[in-house]
């Protein structure tokens, strides 16, 4: 389990592969799309807020070149989680990591080179 100091709040981050502990506290999967070979049983998720994954046309467009692309990917994608309804999922998100752990889900296989990172930055913010 990768964690994340986010300040007061109660992140870390974790591949939604891994088997699900109780110290996760709440589990929001954080990609756009379902990961493949995982069962919503097998998941528990608590919440799939889709608006804070990157849209798919960014995904796409980052993924031709992710080492060449990774700033301006940033840039681009802050401004996706500045919209309306991206706001309002990271201040739901940001609401339940005051009040317990929060495990933030996700398939993606180098997390750290991945939107997760932002997001974090993104979630310890405000």
């Amino acid at each position: 389990m990768t964690t994340s100091d986010g300040g007061d709040l109660d992140l870390a981050v974790r591949r939604v592969y891994e088997e699900p502990e109780e110290a996760d506290g709440a589990r929001v999967l954080v990609d756009r799309l379902w990961p493949r070979g995982v069962s919503k049983e097998r998941a528990r998720l608590d919440a799939w807020p889709k608006e804070l994954a990157p849209s798919d046309e960014l995904r796409r467009w980052m993924h031709e070149d992710p080492d060449g692309r990774h700033e301006e990917f940033t840039r681009r994608y802050r401004r996706e989680l500045a919209a309306d309804a991206a706001a309002s999922a990271l201040a739901d998100v940001r609401d339940l990591a005051e009040h317990g752990p929060v495990a933030l889900l996700t398939a993606a296989k180098d997390v750290d080179h991945s939107h997760v990172p932002v997001l974090l930055s993104a979630l310890r913010e405000q």
